[in-house]
């Protein structure tokens, strides 16, 4: 009987911490880059406070000593590479980093085309 109680009570905490996090935002870097030094400049601060970095929270890594919990479609050559992640395995990528100006269109549609993401003020609207 305790047992069973003891397992209900852990159960019930695990399900109400709430969903695991499936999809990150993996950014591929190396020291020296200077497209990921303006990307940090230009988008990091800001990146964890959108709809886009709220679903898909910003793992960093460096291209030389990439995780063995990464499953990757092939090899990254270039940095900064995004890698679109959904448990552990990339779904789609951005190589480069294309400015500010194109960065947030292109993450939006790989999100929507390869996620369940819905932009705020978008649910219902399709």
């Amino acid at each position: 009987m305790f047992r069973a109680k003891v397992f209900g009570g852990v159960l019930a905490a695990l399900l109400m911490a709430g969903p695991a996090l499936a999809v990150e935002l993996v950014m591929v870097e190396q020291v020296g880059c200077a497209w990921c030094a303006r990307w940090n400049e230009e988008i990091a601060p800001a990146y964890p406070k959108t709809d886009e970095g709220r679903f898909a929270p910003l793992r960093r890594v460096d291209l030389r000593k990439m995780p063995e919990d990464l499953e990757v479609s092939r090899r990254v050559t270039f940095t900064p590479t995004f890698l679109l992640v959904e448990a552990g395995r990339e779904i789609t990528r951005m190589e480069g980093y294309p400015g500010e100006d194109f960065f947030w269109p292109i993450l939006n549609q790989m999100l929507t085309d390869h996620t369940d993401f819905a932009p705020a003020g978008t649910e219902g609207n399709g």
